[in-house]
């Protein structure tokens, strides 16, 4: 019986096995189908066109409706749309805002208004509270990336901030942060998400002016805030670290310059061979479900180079003012240049589980990419570079003082477009 029971077992755990495998190498061939051959060269009309199409999917899609026609402003597929699609629209000459994007600012307009009416996404006790703060967050950034200038003479903008505010912790351990969303699944709603919704809100605050503290409460918010995320800063995967650089250089003196340095440095030793980054060695995520999301990984090789995390490394970098000879950051560039699909967008995968790609919840994860890809091509190609102060010589000798350009501090301009 015994023998026969172990028969059994090993039957169940090699099936089982066997249909991992099978599903993860279906997804990713599948994947590779759906997003075409690679570009030669990147189409930032393509990269609008995706994105359009995405953010009109989401818009229709029946879980994302919210009460009063509004809809949920996703981490994944609507945060990115709105750091990216002003840039794009002026880099195209489109004279206004897209149908996807007046859309999206109507629901955050409603529900920004009617903030103390409206119900959060997840309504169950657990969830309440961090849903409802962290679109408070999402909310005041979206506006902030569309709006920046002084929050004081945009009344929408300043309740957005207010509604954030009166939810950030007063006490307890995390002062200063946020109640987040959490469902164990990286890398935006995770235990270690919390930080990374912090260290956007502080990209929000350097782009809008008026959030830097013009009252007494505001500064207070601002410097709880900053204490925060430099508290925590050192226990933070690389991620969330990335997003802070990015912050840094809207909130100046957030990191001092060994910090920014380290982190360069931090972040081109984590970089593949192949010039680009991948979230599962940005966000390892080592205490999540350890086993069962290691066997993932390593079938469905989400360890490979991909759009979001190449973006974000690229941005945190460029970001920082790091040198435009970095050889760590020129083949990054060169990375997204030549891996952008046919249909536009970079590919991404769940580090959660398999999706089809096929499927409008499988490209979650190539939204995202797409609009840090263009984020970080855009913020690279728009910025005007200074001569560097060390003259540039073999990689192997640049020491930390080489990797940052001795520069004044990068402009803001990127994000704050007109509209």
């Amino acid at each position: 019986m015994k023998r026969i029971l172990l028969y059994t077992i090993s039957i169940v755990v090699l099936g089982t096995l066997g249909l991992v495998l099978w599903a993860a190498f279906r997804v990713r061939a599948s994947s590779t189908q759906a997003d075409g051959s690679g570009r030669s060269e990147w189409s930032p009309a393509a990269a609008a066109s995706y994105l359009d199409d995405r953010e009109a999917w989401w818009q229709g899609w029946k879980p994302a409706q919210l009460e009063k026609g509004t809809v949920c402003i996703s981490c994944h597929t609507v945060v990115p749309y709105a750091f990216v699609r002003p840039m794009l629209r002026r880099q195209l000459g489109e004279a206004a805002l897209t149908p996807y994007e007046t859309k999206m600012l109507g629901s955050i307009e409603t529900r920004v208004n009617e903030w103390s009416r409206m119900k959060p996404y997840y309504t169950d006790a657990a969830h309440a509270m961090p849903s409802h703060s962290t679109e408070a967050v999402l909310n005041a950034v979206i506006l902030a990336a569309y709006g920046g200038g002084n929050q004081q003479s945009d009344p929408l903008v300043h309740r957005a901030f207010d509604n954030a505010w009166a939810l950030q912790k007063t006490d307890g351990e995390n002062i200063g942060a946020w109640d987040w969303q959490n469902f164990h699944e990286a890398p935006w709603e995770s235990s270690e998400s919390g930080y990374q919704g912090a260290a956007m809100m502080a990209i929000a605050v350097g782009m809008a002016s008026g959030q830097s503290g013009n009252d007494t409460a505001t500064r207070e918010h601002v410097q709880h805030l900053r204490e925060y995320l430099l508290k925590n800063y050192s226990v933070q995967p690389a991620l969330n670290q990335i997003y802070v650089l990015w912050a840094s250089a809207e909130m100046p003196g957030l990191l001092s310059d060994v910090q920014r340095k380290d982190l360069v440095q931090k972040i081109t030793g984590l970089q593949n061979e192949d010039g680009g980054w991948s979230l599962s060695a940005l966000d390892r995520q080592e205490a999540l479900k350890s086993a069962v999301l290691g066997l993932f990984k390593r079938a469905d090789r989400v360890d490979g180079s991909d759009g979001c995390a190449t973006g974000l490394a690229v941005l945190g970098m460029k970001k920082a003012g790091v040198s435009s000879t970095y050889p760590a950051l020129q083949r990054g560039l060169e990375w997204l240049r030549t891996h952008q699909s046919q249909k536009g967008s970079w590919w991404a995968s769940s580090m959660n589980g398999f999706r089809d790609p096929a499927s409008g919840m499988g490209h979650f994860m190539s939204d995202a990419a797409t609009g840090y890809a263009v984020l970080a091509l855009e913020e690279a190609e728009d910025q005007v570079i200074k001569p560097d102060s060390i003259h540039s010589g073999d990689a192997a000798n640049m020491g930390t003082t080489a990797i940052l350009r001795q520069a004044a501090p990068l402009p803001k301009h990127v994000l704050r477009l007109p509209m």
